[in-house]
């Protein structure tokens, strides 16, 4: 039997993930979007592109969560987008409510699923998703290490002319303006970062990285990124589902490591059958550490705004 993802939100984001799944044949999609026929006639489409691209899986469209039932992964993208302007902290309230909902009702039709959050601000919906669903912390994780460090990849290629695929780094943290990108154990094809370009241009690629999602919105000026998160996102489904166990920058539950309690945050985990099968300490050095402590803290800053709504 083919598995099963269910997309949650079809807009730009959940649409691009619905098709980079369907292109790599990894499952059948279930579109699931509130607005009237956008799902359905997504779905549709994509489905029709199946024999120009050579894939074979099923794509369909619904309002409702009934085609979800017994859905692999639920991946949840539904929510307000950011406009110019706005920081993630303000899509607090109302993407609350979308993911609550979202949860609630994913979980109704398919309790063994695993959750994948990309919703924002990220780290604060996964721990809503979690509370909701009462899941354990290897079924629900957050998307956004992975796009995180694939922009910071990204402009280390750029400034040095190099091929991304010889970048290797990680960026840890909350998704938003205080990720720590790892600086010291950043590298192209072994060689440290530091012994390939100045301080100042790594600050500067640091603070591009940090602001990554600004700069597209500030281009867009009516939109957010979508093609490298659901780039993102299918990566870490692609993992599950083929149980590659790859290691990849993701928002976890951390229940002491890195010394932090009952928050989301982005650290390396391994990607598997079971979901995260592993969460990798990283040994710090104090100027990290006290990065992560004060992306922890911002983390928890909207977690104390969004627990009294919890009841």
């Amino acid at each position: 039997m083919r598995k099963k993802v269910t997309v949650v939100g079809a807009g730009n984001v959940g649409a691009s993930c619905a098709l980079r799944i369907a292109n790599k044949e990894l499952a059948d999609v279930v579109l699931v979007d509130v607005v009237d026929g956008v799902p359905q006639g997504k779905a549709l489409d994509l489905l029709e592109s199946g024999p120009v691209e050579g894939y074979d899986v099923s794509v369909v469209g619904s309002n409702g969560y009934e085609a979800t039932a017994n859905s692999d992964i639920v991946v949840i993208t539904a929510g307000l987008a950011r406009k110019p302007g706005m920081s993630r902290d303000d899509l607090l309230a109302a993407n609350f409510d979308i993911v609550k909902s979202a949860t609630e009702q994913s979980i109704r039709h398919s309790p063994n699923t695993i959750l994948i959050l990309v919703t924002n601000p990220l780290d604060a919906m996964c721990w809503t998703a979690q509370q909701i669903s009462g899941l354990p912390r290897n079924r629900v994780i957050g998307m956004a290490g992975v796009l995180d460090t694939a922009r910071y990849r990204t402009f280390i290629a750029e400034a040095l002319g190099v091929s991304v695929q010889n970048v290797a780094a990680m960026v840890l943290g909350g998704h938003g303006d205080t990720m720590v990108p790892l600086v010291r154990l950043t590298s192209v094809s072994g060689i440290p970062l530091t012994e390939l370009m100045d301080q100042a241009t790594i600050d500067q690629i640091v603070t591009r990285t940090r602001n990554g999602g600004a700069e597209i919105v500030k281009y867009l000026k009516t939109g957010s990124a979508y093609y490298a998160p659901s780039a993102a996102t299918v990566e870490m489904v692609e993992s599950i589902l083929k149980d590659k166990k790859k290691v990849l920058p993701c928002a976890a539950a951390l229940e002491g490591e890195y010394g932090i309690n009952g928050l989301f945050v982005g650290v390396p985990v391994k990607l598997g059958a079971g979901g995260i099968e592993k969460i990798y300490e990283i040994q710090l050095t104090a100027p990290e550490k006290a990065e992560l402590d004060k992306s922890a803290a911002a983390v928890q800053e909207l977690v104390d705004v969004l627990r009294p709504k919890l009841g």
